[in-house]
């Protein structure tokens, strides 16, 4: 006799990796002046060399991470941008998004290089407020993300603003 079932599909490594650790994972390449792909910030939980050019770094649900591609050609830049992302548990809805395994909760996308030096600027005021980016609210992500959609200035995020973020969070449990 003869089985005619359909074999069991497994899930592939990136997906298997998912199940097996609860990490998100992202694949980071770098070939310089060609292909860059980096964790602006963002707690790392595992890092892994694959090889010379390219590691999977990855994050525990509910990180907060920023990640850069840019890529050129003999004609110059042809992508360049970041994405602010939440990495989402294995039970929790996300979207899918290029190099980030199974995906997460996008908080910020911009492309463009003029956009993107804005996002970075911005990331770079949270600094300078004392506040590591990955602890500031999502909310300030998605208003950066939305003001400069819309051509406007984001506001500064300040130390008020991530105390009282902290307190709503705590309140919110």
């Amino acid at each position: 006799m003869t089985d005619d079932r359909p074999p069991a599909v497994r899930p592939g490594g990136a997906s298997r990796a998912l199940a097996r650790d609860g990490l998100t994972h992202v694949e980071l390449t770098w070939i310089e002046k060609k292909l860059e792909h980096w964790i602006r910030f963002g707690r790392i939980a595992e890092d892994r060399i694959l090889t010379r050019r390219t590691r999977v770094v990855g994050f525990r649900p509910g990180a907060i991470f920023a990640f850069v591609r840019w890529a050129s050609n003999d004609f110059g830049t042809i992508v360049s941008r970041i994405d602010v992302v939440r990495a989402v548990a294995a039970n929790e809805p996300y979207t899918t998004l290029p190099f980030v395994r199974p995906g997460g909760d996008i908080l910020l996308k911009i492309e463009g290089w003029p956009k993107v030096s804005q996002v970075l600027a911005a990331i770079d005021a949270v600094e300078a407020a004392g506040v590591d980016p990955c602890d500031a609210a999502p909310d300030h992500w998605r208003h950066v993300h939305q003001r400069i959609a819309a051509g406007q200035q984001p506001r500064l995020y300040t130390a008020e603003r991530h105390t009282a973020w902290l307190k709503r969070r705590e309140i919110e449990g």
